[in-house]
């Protein structure tokens, strides 16, 4: 077994050993989710943990590990007798990101239930991992399904099966870590707000802390077991002091003063529901614990609001987590119990500095994202500056986004197997069942009724003479479902000077933005190509971080002609290199633009032979026609007409204005392939 990292060794990260070591102290807390970049010590950090968990009394040979001084009434091993009890270090049982749902919370065990007639439940890692740590690796890549079973045990402390005619309960009390790497995707904010904990990890800028970082690593891989004796009584220490709290966390009192602090932060930030506040006070108790007192104090609600606060105030995925301190500061005083008030209130409560990491205030809703108000006017960043020909090759700043709306679902016609998401219909794991087939390769997913029909016949020429099956495996069925998946939605966003005249390219990037909102909630890829100027540019690769997409959106300028060719070519290429990268994973092409293109020979024939190579492949697109004015010359609808796709205006793309869009896309899809 190979000797982990040592926990006290982990250089830096105040934050994250700390949420890590009061989720040891009271597990009841919630757990955590370590957000941050590559490199950061994550994964190390949760791994060298479950060195620090004191061991756990288990009732002998039961699976579901009951403690003998009060084992579970309902253990599906159960009744147990007194008596007979081990003593085993608390496990870390890591949640694979492509676990599936049988393998989680556990199934009927199919080899019993054919050979011996019985109906038998095999646990799965939920039952594994109670009383210990579960540790999910790149939780924001796991499937929304499994997030939900996951979830759900950790905040009702069991884990329910009702499947295959099994009917399982079982206690599913653990430690819940997640790890994730925000550039490859967020969370849905419910599932966020069910984690207890969240902090924000980031490597260090000081040269001499990154000198000791490299210094331990490099002294750990040469000598793991050396390295971790050196550390040794560290690990001991910590580990008695965790065993001390836990003690001491029944005695803790958390008085009305700070139930009140609590209440009056989690009410001033705004948080939805009151898990927030049950989540703070447990965190501030753990903390009172975890120092050794049996009072909770002030300081102890600010650090457990600024643990269990930042995540939860996301109101979208495009806003950055975090907590402005002096409002925190200021709400605490106010509520802190003292009968002498601030005489000299700070006359301007919006000049002080933004929370860690700029998460804290916001710009006014008159500035820019450069400030001012001069990015609004079409005349450019000063005044008196000639205002740019739409065609011409003059560049402006960047406009804002209008605010965003609810757009109608655009899906990818036929029946595809891509990962699984919530935009086009999909043969998935998961999902209603439809159907059983020969299963090509290894089997993933009993379909039980029709492998016992397919084995029913044989059973005398067999020789069956027991009361199970004798099963072949030419017998054995696959189940097929059908379900929705995830999209690769391409967005190729005209940026030229024609776009930004009338002001128009705040209202296409609100629309752009709306667009990204949905791809979010449907678990899609995206991907930015912009095209102005003399070319096209990938602004974004094919990527899960739709925020990043809405950041680079947010910069986008525009000015220049208008190289509608070099924008599908390019859009074409990021097609190609996708295709191989990931070939289940379908392709919806959303082309942004007013349809004119201009610049060098013959631009409209060229952009007209560019969109055909998307419909002689069959890619599903749709083209958002941008153009304004009472002429319109209709070059969107000629260019969605050339792609196979269908053209909507910027109204149409609204909820409650394209009803019959999706049948369109299908429809124009169909006959181009």
């Amino acid at each position: 077994m190979t000797t982990p990292f040592p926990f006290t060794a982990v250089v830096g990260q105040d934050d994250l050993r700390l949420a890590l070591l009061l989720n040891a102290v009271s597990p009841a807390v919630g757990g955590v989710l370590v957000r941050g970049e590559k490199g950061t010590a994550k994964s190390t950090a949760v791994r060298a943990l479950s060195a620090l968990m004191p061991e756990v009394d288990v009732v002998s040979e039961c699976r579901f590990s009951c403690d003998p001084g009060s084992p579970d009434p309902g253990c599906p091993d159960g009744p147990h007798e007194p008596g007979g009890f081990a003593s085993r270090p608390a496990r870390m049982v890591e949640l694979p990101v492509g676990a599936s749902e049988d393998r989680l919370v556990g199934a009927l065990d199919i080899e019993r239930a054919l050979s011996e007639g019985v109906k038998a439940f095999e646990p799965g890692l939920l039952a594994d991992a109670h009383r210990g740590i579960l540790y999910v690796d790149e939780v924001n890549l796991l499937h929304d399904h499994l997030v939900d079973l996951l979830l759900d045990a950790a905040a009702m402390g069991a884990s329910y099966v009702e499947r295959e005619g099994v009917s399982v309960r079982h206690a599913a009390r653990f430690l819940l870590v997640g790890t994730m790497n925000p550039e490859e995707g967020e969370l849905r904010p419910q599932l966020l707000d069910r984690f207890g904990l969240t902090v924000e990890v980031a490597a260090s800028r000081e040269p001499d802390q990154r000198v000791e970082v490299v210094r331990r690593r490099l002294a750990y891989d040469d000598d793991p077991a050396g390295f971790a004796a050196r550390w040794a009584e560290e690990e001991a220490d910590v580990r008695a002091r965790i065993v001390a709290a836990k003690k001491l966390l029944p005695s803790v009192r958390l008085g009305d003063d700070a139930l009140r602090q609590i209440a009056a932060t989690c009410a001033a930030f705004e948080v939805d529901g009151m898990r927030a506040d049950i989540v703070m006070a447990r965190t501030a108790t753990a903390l009172a614990a975890w120092a050794g007192r049996t009072d909770v104090l002030a300081e102890d609600v600010r650090q457990a609001a600024l643990l269990a606060l930042p995540h939860r105030r996301r109101r979208n995925p495009f806003d950055a987590p975090g907590l402005d301190e002096d409002k925190l500061d200021e709400t605490l005083e106010e509520f802190s119990g003292d009968d002498d008030p601030d005489p000299d209130p700070d006359p301007d409560p919006g000049s002080g500095p933004d929370g860690p990491d700029g998460g804290g205030g916001q710009p006014a809703p008159d500035e820019g994202p450069r400030g001012g108000d001069q990015e609004a006017r079409p005349e450019g960043e000063q005044e008196g500056q000639p205002q740019p020909q739409p065609s011409g090759a003059g560049e402006q700043s960047a406009a804002r986004a209008s605010e965003p709306f609810r757009t109608k679902v655009l899906s990818v016609p036929g029946l595809g197997e891509g990962a699984a998401g919530r935009r086009s219909r999909a043969r998935t794991e998961h999902g209603r069942t439809t159907g059983a087939r020969r299963p090509k390769g290894s089997l993933t997913k009993l379909h039980l009724a029709a492998t016992v029909q397919a084995a029913a016949p044989h059973q005398r020429a067999r020789g069956r003479s027991g009361p199970g099956l004798v099963v072949r495996r030419d017998d054995l069925r696959q189940a097929t479902r059908e379900g929705r998946e995830g999209n690769l939605v391409l967005f190729v966003v005209d940026a030229s000077g024609s776009m930004a005249a009338r002001q128009r390219m705040s209202a296409v990037k609100g629309a752009v933005l709306s667009l990204l909102l949905d791809a979010y909630q449907r678990r899609d890829k995206v991907g930015l190509v912009t095209f102005r100027g003399s070319g096209a540019e990938v602004a974004l690769p094919p990527t899960s971080s739709v925020d990043a997409a809405a950041t680079r959106l947010e910069s986008l300028p525009t000015g220049g002609r208008t190289p509608l060719s070099a924008g599908l070519l390019r859009a074409h290429d990021v097609l190609r290199v996708e295709r191989l990268r990931d070939p289940a994973r379908r392709p919806l092409v959303v082309v942004v633009t007013d349809g004119r293109a201009t610049g060098g020979p013959e631009p409209v024939a060229l952009a007209g032979r560019a969109a055909r190579l998307f419909a002689a492949e069959g890619v599903a697109s749709v083209v958002v026609d941008c153009e304004s004015g009472p002429v319109r010359l209709g070059l969107a609808g000629q260019l969605a007409g050339e792609l196979g796709g269908t053209a909507v205006t910027l109204d149409e793309l609204r909820a409650d204005s394209i009803a019959g869009l999706v049948k369109d896309v299908q429809g124009t899809s169909r006959r181009a392939a």
